[in-house]
């Protein structure tokens, strides 16, 4: 099946840059979209950034959504790094696959990257 994995998370200091990686791997498929989700402890998931499938790169603000072809990853890189930024990020992948001929909708979550964001 796709599998979706976030990389890169962890303890940073505020004022910084922090590069974390969606990694899609399988079989037979396509990526329609990519989105990258925050979300803060005991709040809801919000839509940070994303990019379709077909894109190149993608700049929203302090955050930039690229794709990394040598390794098949999607890359959210965050600039002047606060605490707002503090939270576990999701990449959301929507796409089809194909199954002995049948192209099946896919919306797949990673298991999430930790950041923590030190002032």
């Amino acid at each position: 099946q796709v599998q979706v994995v976030e990389s890169g998370g962890g303890l940073v200091q505020a004022g910084g840059s922090l590069r974390l990686s969606c990694t899609v791997s399988g079989s037979s498929f396509s990526i329609d979209h990519v989105d990258w989700y925050r979300q803060p402890p005991g709040k809801q998931r919000e839509l940070v950034a994303g990019m379709p499938g077909s894109g190149v790169k993608s700049v929203t603000g302090r955050f930039t959504v690229s794709r990394e072809n040598a390794k098949s990853a999607v890359i959210l890189e965050i600039d002047s790094l606060n605490s707002e930024d503090t939270g576990t990020y999701y990449c959301n992948v929507r796409g089809l696959r194909n199954i002995r001929g049948t192209l099946l909708q896919f919306n797949l979550w990673g298991q999430g990257t930790q950041v923590t964001v030190s002032s």
